[in-house]
């Protein structure tokens, strides 16, 4: 960082002096503050599971701490000590996020580090967990692809292939009955742990508090909702976002978004994601990973949305963007193969399960065909398996004229699948077309055959139509409503794949949950209005 940064935020830090050898900070800590080293040097390092220090990377004079968990309230996964006489100048975390927001270019600077680091931390495998299990197991799928989407550095170890991972066992006293397990950096052991035991342990969660009461929550982290979280959280609203899995929703797990304004080399999903929740983040939005939402109580003065596992929140507005989950096969061996043979999105991680075999991507959506361009780059062959005679009224043109042209993709319309073969794992599928039944050995089929909405949780707060998205623009009495995202109950907004009549795209998601910010800042300002003016008649009456 420059001397003339440095003058231009020197009213947000203190300066101290450390001794050799002394913890600024230690993994596992939240809320951790920021550090520039003036003179002597910062040593980042992980431990092992023995506890010894492995220093990777050392901080010197002008250079600063942290990574992308001083955007949030995790726990870091590295620590930190003084190497000789250190000075340094200490940002506490609140005049950290100040500084950021006020000064915008040195924000931008410290952003791109943090970024830059962790995808270093990821690549190199520092600061994180090693998983052991079998690649095709669907548990050990469902762990990596959590870490994976969540940004957390892991070491993948599959017992059919990888020399190290027995003596990982050994090492550890696993026996193959217990895999796929976790090997958490302290030395602990998470036998298949579900998604939300595996956050928890990993202080990927945010402490939530059932007493506190948010300006706004966000129910998903799809492009809407971070965009709405953004915009809240930019505009001085205390801003929660919940979300189940990862940051992105559907388009997270789009290997390439090559329509998307701005970005004309495209984008993935993960990518996209990434980089809106940091942006919330920096604006103070708070971020809850694997926190699902199981029921809504809208009877009270506020929202109040109950989670699994006990948990509760309470908000004044309340932005709806739990968008919709993908449609199923419907076949007799759907639920056995799913995770392990069955796939609803197409990421590096599932490319690299079928390397040089065929697969089969049943879908006629654009989702289906970025699914087999992206497919083909490693596969054998793709199959694209459609039930109509036609994918015109589907599919962007551009991508059906490179589906055409790829000789590693066979297009195969008015076709299903009728029977998955296989025992422990998926070995083969049938399927029915203009030319008959026919078996294929495949082993991986991507399914992107639609979506249904992801509204059991609302309950009878709000109304649906008759697919189950959530229905704006009229309040219960059906009268037209201030915004068009507006539900039929005030205060609470829908936006992106969940609300009814939206378009499917990435853009409008993001476009609907920007504008719909909006309406939420004239409620609130409305119902501030409202209990100041019952505070005084109340004051009157006594």
């Amino acid at each position: 960082m420059k001397e003339s940064h440095l003058n231009r935020i020197s009213s947000f830090c203190e300066k101290e002096t450390l001794k050799d050898g002394a913890l600024l900070f230690e993994r596992g800590q939240r809320s951790v503050d920021f550090f520039i080293v003036v003179s002597g040097a910062v040593e980042i390092f992980d431990t092992d599971e023995d506890g010894n220090a492995n220093v990777f990377t050392v901080h010197r004079e002008n250079q600063f701490t942290g990574e992308l968990d001083l955007f949030n309230d995790r726990e870091i996964l590295v620590s930190g000590r003084a190497s000789g006489v250190t000075e340094v100048l200490r940002f506490k975390r609140s005049d950290f996020q100040r500084m950021v927001v006020t000064e915008p270019d040195i924000g931008e600077i410290i952003m791109r580090a943090f970024i830059l680091r962790r995808v270093g931390l990821i690549q190199h495998m520092q600061g994180g967990v090693t998983v052991i299990g079998r690649k095709q197991d669907g548990i050990t799928l469902q762990i990596d692809r959590f870490l994976t989407r969540n940004g957390y550095p892991h070491r993948m170890l599959d017992i059919d292939e990888d020399k190290d991972s027995a003596s990982a066992m050994e090492g550890f006293s696993i026996d193959r009955s217990d895999l796929p397990v976790v090997i958490l950096p302290d030395g602990r052991l998470l036998k298949a742990p579900s998604d939300k035991q595996l956050a928890d342990a990993l202080g990927l969660t945010e402490e939530l508090h059932p007493d506190h009461l948010y300006d706004l929550a966000v129910i998903g982290a799809g492009p809407s909702g971070l965009a709405a979280a953004v915009y809240g959280a930019s505009e001085g609203l205390e801003t929660i976002i919940i979300e189940k899995l990862a940051p992105g929703g559907q388009a997270g797990t789009s290997s390439k978004i090559e329509n998307y304004l701005g970005f004309p080399t495209g984008i993935s999903g993960q990518a996209l994601a990434g980089r809106a929740q940091i942006q919330a983040q920096k604006f103070g939005a708070r971020l809850a990973i694997s926190r699902n939402a199981i029921g809504l109580d809208c009877g009270g003065d506020y929202n109040k949305i109950n989670l699994e596992g006990d948990e509760a929140i309470c908000t004044r507005a309340l932005v709806i963007a739990t968008g919709a989950s993908y449609r199923k096969l419907n076949l007799e061996n759907d639920e056995k193969f799913e995770g392990q043979g069955i796939h609803y999105a197409a990421t590096p991680m599932e490319a690299k399960l079928c390397q040089n075999e065929e697969v089969a991507v049943v879908g006629g959506g654009n989702s289906a065909g970025q699914a087999a361009m992206f497919l083909a780059q490693t596969a054998k062959h793709v199959h694209l398996l459609i039930r109509s005679n036609s994918l015109a009224a589907s599919m962007s043109s551009y991508l059906i004229d490179r589906l055409e042209a790829s000789p590693k993709v066979t297009i195969r319309f008015g076709t299903a699948i009728t029977e998955l073969v296989g025992e422990d794992y998926m070995e083969s599928v049938r399927w029915e077309g203009p030319d008959g039944l026919e078996k294929r050995d495949i082993r991986n089929v991507f399914v992107m055959i639609g979506a249904v909405p992801n509204t059991e949780w609302i309950g009878d707060c709000l109304q649906l139509d008759d697919g189950g998205f959530v229905r704006t623009g009229s309040d219960c009495q059906g009268e037209p409503t201030d915004s068009p995202y507006m539900t039929s109950r005030a205060g609470i907004v829908a936006v992106g794949d969940v609300r009814s009549g939206s378009v499917k795209r990435v853009a409008s998601g993001v476009g609907e949950g920007s504008v719909v910010i909006q309406a939420v800042h004239k409620y609130l300002s409305d119902q501030k209005e409202a209990e100041a003016l019952q505070a005084e008649t109340q004051t009157e009456m006594a």
